[in-house]
């Protein structure tokens, strides 16, 4: 991957300003890992990668080559990289979920400041362990809850606050996960078993749970219920006949899950990006090595015989201090991809959202609906486009942070996240307990 040519976004800066440049070591140069550092690439006067740790060669080496990085800052394990005096201003860490905590802490340790993949930590002794590090070595801590940086939930704060429909008494909230996505990453892919990653609402829908919480303010939340299961995804639902792995299946055509559909058909269309880019984990990209990791890799398998535990459709429900109310559902088994529904009842309004926007709200006195458009200013490179566009607001958000060392630009810190991450705890405590948490004062 070369440098992109300057010019494909852009970015206001304060006039006659010129911004200070973060170094930055890259902990982790999987998908997410390898999409924060984008934005070293297209804005090089604001970030530069310096060092990169990971235990695959091929992913190392893709991301050397991208960023010029010299050899002797080139790791295959991020204990190494630790174990040297600082030499960057920041790391982003994007290692799997139950590897987050040990960096996190020996990093902050060394007075980093850090980018941390959500979910924080896959416990809460682990989260608050890294809280207290950040708070003890005073290092700026930023969570990928990116969807908080996000212009659609910033412009529904933003009319909540201003009292446009009064005090909020429910919070309706879905997460369409996507059915082909879910069994992309919840059955065959890294996130699809609770022991080797963690369940399902802390690994998919904690930016969720983090938007209510965000939206109610300051109220915070009483008690909490949670019920779910895993569907259609066992043994039990394999069709007659089906093979072991997709290339291999004489019923291949009549499955919407097959990974020749999910993966292979979309290759041969000529796109390797996300999810095929993430089959293709040895740095290959084209329709032999993506074959061949069909073939031979976990994404080829039958959805119906892999080793997966998570749910495929949860609900959450919160009573917060005043008598306000959520509803949360995640469902895997949706036409669209992380096309997310809000809509929030007032004593004077209704507020509704789907997707990108616009943001809708309808008076009750007046009796007619008002438009809003979130800010969509920015014109944003598609590799930094995630979420909406979130990655790259999150991005700018921490390197202002870093290069300003102003923590108040940071929207998920290390309080607003632990606070959200608990709640996502206790609810996958009252589903697997079945019954109602009662949060402590």
């Amino acid at each position: 991957m070369g440098k992109p040519a300057q010019g494909n976004s852009t970015e206001a800066e304060d006039p006659g300003r010129m911004p200070r440049q973060i170094t930055v070591l890259i902990i982790g140069a999987g998908s997410r890992g390898k999409n924060y550092s984008n934005y070293a690439l297209y804005f090089p006067e604001r970030m530069k990668v310096i060092g990169i740790a990971d235990p695959r060669a091929c992913a190392r080496k893709e991301l050397q080559e991208a960023h010029h990085v010299d050899e002797g800052n080139m790791f295959d394990d991020w204990k190494a990289a630790a174990e040297r005096e600082k030499f960057a201003d920041a790391v982003i860490i994007a290692t799997p979920d139950r590897l987050h905590k040990a960096p996190a802490v020996a990093f902050a340790q060394k007075g980093y400041h850090i980018l941390l993949e959500k979910p924080m930590a896959v416990t809460p002794e682990d989260c608050k362990e890294i809280v207290l590090a950040c708070k003890t070595y005073n290092c700026i801590l930023a969570v990928c809850h990116v969807l908080r940086y996000h212009p659609v939930s910033l412009k529904i704060k933003e009319l909540l606050d201003a009292g446009l429909i009064g005090d909020i008494c429910h919070i309706q909230h879905l997460e369409p996960v996507g059915f082909w996505h879910f069994a992309h990453s919840f059955v065959r892919g890294n996130w699809r078993n609770e022991g080797e990653s963690s369940f399902s609402l802390l690994a998919k829908s904690c930016h969720d749970i983090d938007l209510i919480n965000f939206w109610m303010g300051g109220k915070r939340c009483l008690k909490i219920s949670s019920f779910g299961s895993l569907s259609h995804f066992t043994k039990d639902h394999k069709p007659q006949g089906a093979a072991s792995r997709c290339l291999d299946c004489p019923v291949e055509q009549n499955c919407p899950y097959s990974a020749q559909k999910v993966y292979l058909r979309v290759a041969e269309q000529g796109s390797f990006h996300w999810p095929v880019s993430v089959v293709c984990s040895n740095g290959k990209y084209d329709i032999e090595a993506l074959t061949d990791a069909l073939r031979h890799g976990p994404y080829g398998r039958c959805v119906y015989e892999c080793d997966n535990d998570v749910v495929t459709n949860q609900v959450v429900n919160m009573e917060f201090e005043g008598g306000a109310t959520a509803a949360f559902t995640m469902i895997a088994f949706t036409e669209r991809l992380g096309v997310r529904k809000t809509t929030i009842y007032g004593t004077k309004g209704q507020l509704s959202c789907r997707g990108s926007g616009p943001v809708k709200v309808f008076d009750f006195l007046q009796r007619k609906k008002l438009t809003f458009e979130p800010d969509r200013t920015h014109s944003i490179v598609g590799c930094l486009n995630a979420h909406g566009g979130a990655d790259y607001f999150l991005m700018k958000s921490f390197v202002s942070a870093v290069a300003d060392n102003n923590p108040s630009l940071i929207c998920t810190g290390a309080d607003e996240t632990l606070t959200s991450h608990l709640l996502v705890f206790e609810a996958e405590r009252s589903r697997k307990e079945n019954r109602v948490v009662f949060l402590e004062t």
